[in-house]
């Protein structure tokens, strides 16, 4: 199981980290369980996992309340402990399905999408694209469904060093089926980003973490208090010309996944440079991932405090 740790809000280090919290023996037998058991019994003994950190590791439990405490509100004990568990196991479900799209194949794992027109006129205006999603649902298997797409498909990716949780190509011994750019690289990737979007191609970022310093940062209301949200990419759009297109997927059934594109965001040519600047654009991406835990409360996986800022200015 994989979780977020908080950390300082105004300097250079992320407040979270990608590293899994699980150890080598635990997700080596997860894997084992899926292979020859299937993705049933990991989802049974998923359960027993939950119910570990629910009541026998606080320090885990208290990341999921960051956000729980604000989704639902004026919730006593047995209420934040229920959400808690729920939480847990939806995360579970889509490591689980992750490394089922891998090892199982494909074919186990359907994917919904009947947006692909709107997705294919996007792109015919050959300014490439910028998928914008966040940590919801099972991304993996949204990235793993964009193969009907004719044009290269890019991630900006940042993976801890020693970090155990695989990929579904990983898993699968395939090549990894889209470029990675590493937001810790030359500029943090967006000469290479500005390149492949001018050749009409797509680029896919996380919109609701924040690699490194909070000055490529925007605050915005979401769920009732401030948070940092990163605005390079709309600032990228302004450049280049591309739409953000807002992409999010969630479990729709027990085998299946549906994707949908949520908003389109233009942002007009030279839009400006700071943060005031591109407010109005990260704060539409913001209202679309609050509609988003509204209707799937329980897929929402950023464990760690992103109202930080909001408590300080208290």
């Amino acid at each position: 199981m994989k979780t977020t740790d908080p950390g300082p809000t105004h300097s250079k280090e992320a407040q979270w980290t990608s590293r899994s919290i699980g150890s080598h023996f635990g997700h080596t037998f997860f894997y084992l369980v899926i292979r020859y058991a299937g993705r049933g019994f990991a989802y049974f003994v998923l359960s027993f996992v939950a119910l570990f950190y629910v009541f026998l590791a606080p320090p885990i439990r208290k990341k999921a309340d960051y956000y729980l405490s604000r989704r639902f509100k004026g919730k006593g004990l047995i209420g934040r402990l229920g959400d808690s568990y729920r939480i847990f196991v939806s995360l579970g479900k889509a490591l689980i399905d992750r490394a089922v799209i891998g090892i199982l194949g494909e074919g186990k794992m359907s994917v919904e999408f009947t947006q692909k027109k709107e997705m294919f006129d996007i792109l015919s205006e050959g300014k490439g694209m910028i998928l914008m999603t966040a940590h919801v649902g099972c991304w993996q298997a949204a990235m793993s469904a964009l193969k009907f797409l004719s044009t290269p498909v890019h991630l900006l990716l940042q993976r801890e060093e020693g970090d155990i949780d695989l990929h579904y190509f990983e898993h699968a011994g395939i090549p990894c089926p889209y470029g990675i750019i590493d937001p810790r690289g030359y500029m943090g990737g967006v000469l290479e980003m500005m390149g492949l979007l001018k050749r009409g191609e797509v680029l896919c970022v996380m919109g609701d973490r924040l690699f490194g310093s909070s000055k490529g940062a925007a605050a915005v209301d979401f769920l009732g208090g401030k948070v940092l949200f990163p605005f390079s990419a709309f600032k990228i759009a302004s450049a280049t010309g591309a739409p953000v297109v807002v992409f999010f997927s969630h479990k729709s059934s027990p085998s299946g996944y549906t994707l949908e594109i949520a908003k389109v965001i233009r942002v007009p040519r030279d839009a400006g440079k700071s943060d005031k600047d591109f407010l109005p654009y990260v704060s539409r991406f913001a209202r679309a991932l609050e509609s988003y835990t509204t209707d799937h409360p329980y897929q929402f996986y950023n464990f760690y405090d992103m109202w930080r800022l909001d408590k300080a200015d208290h």
